[in-house]
């Protein structure tokens, strides 16, 4: 109540709004991949029910005592089978990119094996509208979204970041990728606001759809990929393009500012080198890539665990940078595609199972609210001359055309205390009080006459 008193209703709005939480589950929608090969006999799509069946026949070559589970049910929030690029986004994307530009946090990531669609489900393909991936369609509606905000001022950065066997990558940088171009970037921790940042990454502005797009572009063309059996176009690396939105009104308290960002995160797929049969570098990154796998499995873990006090998001840089969007301040989705075929069972199980225990996994995310301290300067400045009028106003019809509330000179200091030393000798009966601020400056020159009068003593 006593803050409201000195705001104005809608800013006290504001602050009520800004403080409203939502709690959610992470939201898990699982995508297969066309196939003509596809496991019917193994796998059994629910999309009704949001469910997965998968059925194993026992391999005779296990033997006689067979312990082999045979069966899984799996549940989700959505099943996306044989659907197109624009059923994911407006089933998966849709809502977190629409959160976003109203000041929430929000993250969109893909998880599978190689070969899976994961890049194709986030990128798109090449040379085709209708089967561009999530990053475009969300770059899309936001700046559609900021279009039907004219009440609001909106500034979007964009930054593209790429992990590279354990190495962070500007793939914005303005002079392009260099070897070393890791080391002068490090992630850090806002402990007091639970954000992460990227010191030294490129943060690019884009002023419309047009240049957001081509921001985008660059980047996707210095990405680390290459071809094993599984995939022509393996994706070497986990990339992370993040949109950075500040918004403020036009028409109400411009210190009020609107912080969020969306990361669309394209995760490097798991690979069992017994099928992808890689060797020399392609095998050393897939060793990188299935490591920090296995982090971000074991977070997951930790989060679901009620008994664990300490999550090890710092075990790898990916993790460390999805820290605020893992059970933080974030609204997240992760699309798992899995690939049908009966060679590919046992990935689609593991994903699967993955997927499950990422749906358990809570966030709390709120609208990120910044009041610019120039702008908030700026008002608090007027509302002191304001006030000041209104004293002045208040005193003149009271008769009182002497007060002052400006700070006292030198001259008025010294007028003060002789006229507080004429009151010690006993030449005036009693000294005038016209404000507060009067009142504060007797008493500081009454300690200074006392003093003098000890020091002398």
């Amino acid at each position: 109540p006593g803050v409201c008193q000195r705001r104005t209703k809608t800013d006290c709005l504001a602050l009520t709004n800004s403080s409203k939480m939502v709690k959610s589950a992470v939201r898990v929608c699982i995508r297969t991949r066309p196939t003509a090969q596809f496991a019917h006999s193994e796998l059994l799509i629910k999309p009704d029910s949001a469910a997965i069946d998968v059925n194993l026949k026992k391999n005779p070559a296990m033997g006689v005592v067979n312990n082999m589970r045979e069966s899984y049910t799996f549940k989700f929030d959505k099943i996306l089978h044989n659907s197109s690029q624009d059923t994911v986004y407006q089933e998966c994307v849709s809502e977190v990119t629409r959160s976003v530009a109203q000041g929430f946090n929000g993250t969109v990531l893909v998880y599978g094996q190689t070969g899976a669609g994961k890049t194709y489900t986030m990128s798109g393909g090449s040379g085709d509208y209708k089967t561009r991936g999530c990053i475009p369609r969300a770059i899309q509606e936001l700046f559609q979204e900021i279009v039907s905000r004219p009440d609001q001022a909106f500034t979007v950065r964009i930054s593209y970041l790429e992990i590279y066997n354990e190495s962070l990558f500007d793939l914005l940088a303005p002079g392009g990728i260099t070897a070393d171009g890791g080391d002068n970037l490090l992630i850090q921790e806002d402990a007091a606001k639970g954000s992460i940042t990227v010191k030294g990454l490129t943060l690019a502005v884009a002023n419309s759809e047009e240049e957001a797009m081509n921001l985008f572009f660059e980047g996707e063309t210095n990405r680390a990929i290459a071809e094993h059996q599984l995939n022509s176009a393996s994706s070497r690396s986990h990339c992370i393009l993040t949109l950075h939105v500040e918004s403020r009104s036009r028409v109400e308290s411009a210190d009020r500012v609107l912080i969020s960002k969306l990361n669309m995160v394209d995760l490097a797929g798991s690979e069992r080198v017994s099928k992808t049969h890689s060797t020399g570098a392609i095998l050393r990154e897939a060793m990188y890539i299935n490591k920090s796998l296995s982090f971000l499995e074991q977070c997951v873990i930790a989060l679901t665990d009620r008994g664990r006090d300490h999550v090890p998001f710092r075990q790898s840089k990916l993790t460390h940078y999805l820290k605020d969007s893992l059970g933080g301040n974030c609204k997240t989705t992760m699309i798992a595609n899995i690939w049908g075929e009966a060679a590919q069972l046992d990935e689609t199980i593991s994903t699967l199972s993955f997927a499950t225990r990422m749906m358990h996994v809570r966030n709390e995310a709120q609208v990120n609210v910044k009041m610019d301290a120039s702008l908030l300067v700026k008002k608090y400045e007027q509302e002191i001359r304001e006030l000041k009028q209104e004293l002045a106003m208040h005193d003149a019809l009271s008769g009182r055309n002497r007060v002052k509330y400006e700070p006292y000179t030198d001259e008025q200091r010294y007028e003060l205390s002789q006229s507080i030393q004429r009151f010690l000798k006993g030449e005036v009966e009693e000294l005038e009080v016209v404000n507060v601020r009067h009142v504060k400056e007797l008493f500081a020159q009454f300690k200074i006459i006392c003093n003098n009068a000890l020091d002398e003593a």
